[in-house]
């Protein structure tokens, strides 16, 4: 099999496995194939510390199969005595790391993490990659040792790296349908869905169906709009990169097809839109006469802590401005998704978080998600993922 058609069945997997996460195992003996490694593990989750980060999900595999035993083994065993954790959050995104990156000479001796990873996980010369997941949730994935002894050379690394857009691509659309209640819905049943818009695209990228939510969206017309059955965007750079999204998703001549997001600026009172393209996997029924080809979700990038920027105000003592940065990061929006919401510049966001600091005495950003949550009772909890 060439190295062309190895990846287009690989993505295909993957956009299956971002609707259905029991799919996952097929898409991880794929990529372990083609690597030519033991196994591997996907991981999402949320935290400034090893005390209350929460995963969101975790599945591991080995040699294409799911193993449900290793991660419980990690998840209470493994994780809370691991050194590395913390550390691991400050390494770089979108970089392939190796383990001797993550754990020094003396924590490969000593460490009960790194022991379970060598002897029960095959994973003693992995590596990982970080990467950014949906709001401000943290993506690892961990690719287990090369069974060949050549070990990393040769373009295994350069695979990891072909892969690592798709990688996230997948989880973000899995978790888009997870917060919705819609991880592993079919076709039909999306468009019941009322937690996140979605519209069903055939191979022309011609609408199919939506459901109301995204109906509503579309009807309204200040960001996205249809026109005889073709979806565009109001702004023309956001035109552009939708149009450039969806040519990819839905390539020509059977080429394997791409998922990808952006971000649709809204006015100031509104956050931003965040579009998911994701195309579907060619066993999925036909509908009402046409073959559904491609999945376009549309959310809004919140956690929904229901605040009224106006309580934060009056008991934070905060200005308006400032109350709305604040309660925008406790739902899980990044520096860059409030400046694009407010129409301001990042530096003028972090300005007023600055501020918000000086009047409370805070020094980190979670202290000050921590107090604006507790006016709503609690801290919040992820959404569980499969």
């Amino acid at each position: 099999m060439s190295e062309r058609d190895a990846f287009g069945r690989i993505l295909a997997a993957l956009h299956e496995a971002a609707l259905e996460p029991a799919q996952w195992s097929r898409a991880a003996a794929l990529i372990e194939a083609s690597l030519g490694v033991h196994g591997s593990t996907l991981a999402c989750g949320e935290g400034d510390s090893q005390e209350d980060f929460q995963f969101y999900f975790m599945r591991t595999c080995l040699h294409g199969k799911r193993r449900p035993d290793l991660e419980r083994l990690w998840l209470e065993t493994g994780f809370p005595a691991d050194q590395s954790v913390s550390r691991y959050r400050h390494l770089p995104f979108d970089r392939a790391i190796h383990i001797t990156e993550i754990y020094s000479e003396e924590e490969m001796k000593s460490s009960l993490g790194y022991h379970l990873l060598r002897t029960r996980a095959h994973a003693g010369n992995a590596i990982s990659v970080r990467l950014k997941g949906p709001g401000a949730s943290r993506v690892r994935w961990h690719i287990n040792y090369p069974m060949a002894r050549v070990g990393w050379a040769g373009g295994r690394v350069g695979w990891v790296g072909w892969l690592r857009p798709h990688i996230r691509q997948t989880v973000n659309v899995g978790q888009t349908l997870a917060s919705a209640g819609a991880l592993g819905a079919k076709l039909i049943q999306l468009l019941d869905v009322t937690g996140v818009g979605v519209i069903q695209l055939d191979v022309r990228g011609r609408i199919v169906a939506a459901n109301d939510r995204a109906r509503t969206l579309l009807n309204a017309g200040d960001r996205l709009y249809d026109t005889n059955g073709f979806l565009f965007a109001r702004a023309q750079a956001e035109d552009d990169a939708l149009q450039a999204v969806l040519a990819r998703a839905l390539p020509p001549f059977g080429d394997a097809g791409q998922g990808g997001s952006l971000t649709i600026r809204r006015s100031v009172l509104k956050p931003p839109l965040l579009l998911h393209v994701n195309p579907l996997p060619e066993r999925e029924a036909w509908f009402r006469g046409w073959p559904v080809a491609a999945l376009v979700l549309l959310a809004e990038p919140t956690r929904g802590v229901g605040i009224d920027p106006d309580l934060a105000a009056a008991v934070l003592g905060l200005t308006p401005t400032e109350s709305r940065v604040a309660v925008m990061l406790a739902e899980g929006f990044r520096v860059s998704e409030i400046a694009a919401a407010m129409d301001r510049k990042e530096s003028t966001v972090r300005y007023h978080i600055k501020h918000i600091y000086a009047k409370h005495g805070l020094g980190r950003q979670s202290e000050l998600v921590r107090l604006v949550l507790s006016l709503a009772g609690g801290v919040r909890k992820p959404n569980p993922g499969n």
